[in-house]
């Protein structure tokens, strides 16, 4: 049974930091795309960082506009984790942070984790 499993959220002051891990199980993600999502209260997903192989054993990163700067996303595979370093957080970021994989050679993001909650005071 293929799982991701998102930890690391909790309530943290404006300007402090997380963060995130999403644990893989069931398959191996080497070569998968791993994206963090968010969802805020009234709010559609959006698109957070993204990890994604480009061949080999050679991987890119990309990120929203938004948290350019803030956040770093890194890939861990002997353990078949996905990190999220966030950094100078804002009340903006406040969220539920879900992280997908998406496997190479697909268009879709196939897997979910069921998400974790992130606060930001002011």
């Amino acid at each position: 049974q293929v799982q991701l499993v998102e930890s690391g959220g909790g309530l943290v002051q404006a300007g402090g930091s997380l963060r995130l891990s999403c644990a893989a199980s069931g398959r191996t993600f080497r070569t998968d795309a791993i994206g963090w999502f968010r969802q805020a209260p009234g709010k559609e997903r959006e698109f957070v960082a993204a990890h994604r192989w480009s061949g080999a054993n050679t991987y890119y990163a990309d990120y929203a506009d938004s948290v350019k700067g803030r956040f770093t996303i890194a890939r861990e595979n002997a353990k078949n984790t996905v990190y999220l370093q966030m950094n100078s957080l804002k009340p903006e970021d406040t969220a539920v942070y879900y992280c997908g994989a998406k496997p190479s050679g697909t268009d879709d993001y196939a897997y979910w984790g069921q998400g974790t909650q992130v606060t930001v005071s002011s």
